[in-house]
């Protein structure tokens, strides 16, 4: 369900907005997105799993809250994003 190390430090190479960059929106979405995937692939073969359920939702809307940050503050970065990350919006 988790995220490997290699890969959490794959998607803050890949979305950083500077070296050493692991804070910026960019990175944070694109972290939640990854652990969202992963959830959503484990509650096919678990779908009685309403505790974790609880916790996809809070990422949800945590990853929401950020989008939205991004698209008050720079509506050209947020649209590069979402199309990077393939969410639909």
């Amino acid at each position: 369900m988790s995220i490997t190390a290699e890969r959490k430090a794959q998607l803050i190479k890949d979305y950083a907005t500077k070296p050493g960059d692991t804070g910026s929106p960019e990175v944070q979405i694109a972290v939640l997105t990854e652990r969202i995937v992963n959830l959503t692939e484990h509650f096919k073969s678990h779908v009685k799993d309403n505790h974790s359920r609880r916790g996809l939702l809070k990422m949800v809307s945590q990853r929401r809250s950020l989008l939205d940050y991004v698209k008050a503050k720079d509506e050209q970065r947020y649209r590069s994003l979402i199309e990077r990350l393939g969410i639909r919006r």
